[in-house]
């Protein structure tokens, strides 16, 4: 590899030290390097102006700093190394102690790559509001999450795969997640931990209003459909759809919600030979947030 972007989370590192060792450590390896931080990345004119031959993009931060690069580089197909500067850190591939070590390695092309699936949700709406397209559709790489909206009353839902229905649930909300994104909200929810290769999507419950409802592991080319219904027959709902914790939609009664595997994927670098049991029993054996 001979040209780098560096992405970082300021939040994370405050005073740019990481940052700094890491660009004077790719130049003195005469290679090209250039960096941004994360609220300047997610700028879309900034993000428009990617080099086109960019081999690598090093995100320094927690699992929500690379969630939030990978959304923005999707569609360029540019690998991300990730340098945990957070606490837990599933998509992290390394500590910041060990950067150095990692260039040398992405010097000589010593790497694997693993392709993460990400899943697409297209909203339809019921009524057009005016300013408002019929259309709307985001990626995740983590989970879409319908919820209710606010400190409004309980949801329900209508949720189909391949247009058969599954249940019509009543409860705070459902988690569509990603065999990435299980070991966030869809984990904290009581729903299953899938490893990252398996190509799948789960249906979790958000706080059930029955005992019944469980999670749900279906295959990623099954489309799964959900249809906000009435709280109350004289009410009409009040939801959001949540793409990887940032980007909202607001929801209303008789709107529609298909989601899919995206045609776009995450490419992480790997380059630790731990595998994930082993990497699932250290994490989930911390209590740090990431």
């Amino acid at each position: 590899m001979k040209r780098f972007l560096i992405i970082t989370n300021k939040e994370k590192d405050i005073d740019f030290k990481v940052t700094k060792q890491i660009t004077a450590y790719i130049e003195q390896a005469q290679r090209m390097v250039s960096s941004t931080t994360l609220a300047a990345f997610e700028d879309s004119s900034n993000s428009r102006r990617i080099h086109p031959d960019i081999d690598c993009a090093i995100v320094l931060g927690g699992d929500g700093t690379i969630i939030q690069a990978a959304n923005e580089l999707m569609a360029y197909d540019i690998p991300i190394l990730g340098v945990n500067l957070g606490t837990l850190g599933f998509l992290a591939e390394i500590e910041k102690y060990h950067v150095e070590e990692a260039l040398d390695r992405l010097f000589v092309d010593d790497f694997k790559i693993e392709s993460r699936m990400m899943i697409g949700g297209k909203v339809v709406y019921n009524t057009l509001i005016p300013g408002r397209f019929q259309r709307a559709t985001c990626n995740a790489l983590n989970d879409i999450v319908i919820t209710r909206k606010g400190f409004s009353r309980i949801i329900n839902l209508g949720i189909y795969v391949n247009d058969e229905l599954v249940d019509n649930f009543r409860g705070d909300g459902v988690i569509i997640s990603t065999p990435t994104g299980s070991t966030a909200y869809n984990l904290s929810a009581g729903g299953p931990i899938i490893i990252p290769s398996a190509s799948v999507t789960v249906i979790t419950p958000i706080c059930p209003h029955s005992l019944s409802p469980r999670s749900i592991v279906v295959s990623a080319e099954d489309t799964i459909k959900i249809i906000v219904g009435k709280s109350k027959k004289t009410m009409e709902a009040e939801a959001i759809a949540t793409f990887d914790g940032k980007t909202v939609i607001d929801l209303g009664t008789e709107d529609i919600i298909f989601i899919n595997k995206a045609k776009y994927s995450t490419k992480l670098i790997k380059l630790n030979r731990t595998g994930i049991y082993e990497v699932l029993r250290s994490k989930l054996s911390n209590n740090g947030d990431s």
